[in-house]
């Protein structure tokens, strides 16, 4: 069964393995499948600035298998919008603030790419941002992302115009955080109940909330 884990830095020495093969599984889905080669590294790890400690990883497991994920970054903190991708931004400006956190590198493997994993992950983004009380996301995302969003109930509002980025139209958008969205984006992939797993210690990201570990 497939559940996604929120990994921080409190709980993830419990994650040596499973951070190993999703750093690398990155770097195959965005150097060697998309041609990212702006992110190569000689090692086979996609992992950058923006993997810093106030960083959150949600990251979805099969048995001890990865086979999803995504990153999760405080706009208070440094992340790619704000210092990559400003431009992208123009129109409505860079939003920023305790309870608006940056979404990247979104990615799910190959063969889970029909199915449920995509359905959880979302459903995994907005169940997070529910629980620690994330208001709203900024994403970077490729056009051809918006019609599955929409599909997943997300309200997705663009905060300036495509950019071909990499040979792909890209943009920058702001997503709502709302339960009717968690609840579509459940419909989407027949989920009943909660994606997220918490292991070991928790910490307050944006407000603190009671977890059993």
């Amino acid at each position: 069964m497939t559940q996604v884990h929120v990994v921080t830095s409190a709980n993830r020495h419990l994650y040596g393995d499973i951070l190993e093969s999703y750093h690398r599984i990155r770097h195959d889905v965005f150097v060697k499948e998309r041609g990212w080669k702006a992110i190569e590294r000689t090692d086979g790890r996609d992992i950058d600035a923006y993997d810093h400690d106030n960083t959150v990883h949600l990251i979805a497991i099969e048995g001890d298998r990865v086979v999803g994920g995504e990153r999760l970054t405080p706009t208070t903190s440094p992340h790619m919008l704000n210092e990559v991708f400003p431009a992208l931004a123009a129109i409505k400006g860079v939003p920023i603030g305790d309870s608006i956190w940056e979404g990247s590198r979104y990615f799910v493997v190959r063969e889970r790419r029909v199915g449920r994993t995509d359905c959880m992950l979302l459903a995994a983004l907005q169940e997070f941002a529910l629980d620690e009380g994330i208001t709203h996301y900024s994403i970077v995302i490729e056009t051809w992302w918006l019609p599955r969003l929409h599909e997943a109930g997300f309200v997705v509002r663009p905060l300036g115009l495509p950019t071909l980025i990499e040979n792909q139209w890209a943009l920058a958008a702001a997503i709502d955080v709302g339960a009717s969205n968690l609840e579509q984006a459940r419909a989407l992939g027949g989920i009943t109940g909660s994606v997220l797993v918490r292991r070991g210690p928790q910490i307050p990201l944006v407000r603190q909330v009671e977890h059993a570990t």
